[in-house]
């Protein structure tokens, strides 16, 4: 074998492993017993936890790294926002979306996450965002693999040629149709758009994943449009509604009732905590709603529910590096997700979950499969995202493509100096 990675804690598992891996593939899991087999490279993980890859479902790529360009958000609203990116975009050049999309896909990299979808804004007549996206979408293949999704940040028909500029994306290449109903200047205009996103998705065979319901309003509704064309169309398993925290001001009733068609549907849900938890919520005086959908709820239905980082340092989120697990952190507050049993399972709302909306693999660590392979610096779930602990090792086809020194910290207490771990005694 060429490398053998020794005392490696599986998720979901109290017994170190060895995984063995020859050329891409892993070729062997057995419990950590003695010496443990004979390789090229051997590296003991001490056990560390070790998941596949970190898969990044929701992220607006093309505006990555422009938070207060041209100008601030003052407000910090998702509108403001919005209008901010309207005057950045007249200034977007091919070589700029490269620029800051590679650095952000670095740092991505770096976090183990090897599977991004990013929407790219459509709204343009150059389509400037998408020709970069695709150059970048080429460079970093088979290390961070990327699918563009074509997002009409303006609205289909609250934009000029909206569905011919649609119908251009499709032509020069996006992965994925996209949209957003809830910003259409009226709700007859919303349920055309999704109607129309579903013909241009099915006549070029394309998967769907649309903005929806991203707002406090309880009469926005468009969920329940995608989920009846869904079903009438058969293409369960191929859409995801990203957002939908108008769900949260739902009455239960209505919310029980699409919660079951949703599932019935098979539609891919993605809550973005780190956004919605600072743009929702800004009509209220108090009390403040937290702004995520009810994806708990939705996981208790079987619905399969991801978790996006949504935005990094641009106009409606001015902070973030692209960690998934940074995200999920944000998602035990404002989601309640401290329950012994909540805490692992945000690890499939960043690996497993996300893959299966993407159409990736999502069977995680296993022998004869890609060795792809995500180490923490932490040794359990829940310590991980205690600390949001960095990657020790990130690999992608059994070569080590990224990896984190561990810190050191000290302190001196009563002239006495010893090591600080964070990690309990």
């Amino acid at each position: 074998m060429d490398l053998l990675l020794r005392n490696a804690l599986l998720l979901g598992s109290n017994t170190p492993s060895d995984i063995a891996i020859t050329g891409d593939r892993i070729t062997s899991l057995t419990p950590t017993k003695g010496k443990g087999a004979a390789a090229t490279k051997v590296i003991d993980l001490e056990g560390r936890l070790v998941t596949g890859p970190l898969v990044e479902p929701h992220l607006h790529m093309d505006a990555v790294l422009t938070v207060g360009q041209p100008r601030n958000n003052v407000s910090g609203t998702l509108f403001e926002g919005i209008a901010v990116w309207g005057e950045r975009v007249k200034t977007l050049t091919v070589d700029d979306v490269i620029e800051r999309g590679r650095e952000v896909m670095a740092w991505q990299l770096a976090c183990g996450v090897q599977h991004v979808r990013s929407h790219v804004d459509v709204c343009d007549p150059e389509l400037t965002a998408l020709e970069g996206l695709k150059v970048l979408r080429d460079e970093m293949r088979g290390l961070v693999d990327l699918q563009l999704v074509a997002f009409p940040q303006q609205g289909i028909y609250g934009f000029k040629n909206g569905p011919e500029l649609m119908r251009t994306a499709v032509e020069r290449g996006v992965d994925v149709v996209g949209g957003i109903p809830h910003f259409e200047l009226t709700r007859d205009e919303g349920v055309e758009s999704v109607k129309f996103i579903f013909d241009l998705a099915e006549e070029a065979g394309l998967p769907i994943d649309i903005h929806c319901d991203e707002t406090d309003d309880d009469h926005s509704r468009f969920v329940e449009v995608m989920v009846s064309e869904t079903i009438r169309r058969g293409m369960s398993g191929r859409v995801t509604a990203s957002h939908t925290t108008a769900m949260h001001s739902y009455n239960n009733a209505y919310a029980n009732r699409l919660i079951t068609n949703i599932k019935r549907a098979g539609l891919h849900m993605i809550t973005n905590p780190l956004d919605s938890s600072v743009l929702q919520g800004r009509f209220d005086s108090g009390p403040i709603r937290r702004g995520h959908t009810r994806f708990k709820e939705m996981w208790a239905a079987g619905v399969n529910v991801s978790i996006g980082h949504d935005s990094i340092m641009d106009p409606w989120y001015p902070l973030g590096y692209g960690d998934p697990l940074q995200a999920a952190f944000v998602l035990v507050h404002y989601g309640q997700m401290s329950g012994a049993k909540e805490m692992p399972y945000l690890f499939e709302m960043i690996t497993t979950n996300p893959a299966k909306a993407l159409g990736v693999d999502s069977r995680g660590i296993r022998k004869g499969g890609p060795a792809d392979i995500v180490v923490f610096d932490a040794p359990t779930p829940e310590d991980a995202l205690r600390r949001v602990t960095p990657r020790f090792l990130v690999l992608r086809d059994g070569k080590i493509v990224a990896r984190t020194k561990p810190s050191e910290t000290t302190v001196t207490i009563n002239g006495k100096t010893r090591p600080v771990t964070f990690l309990r005694p």
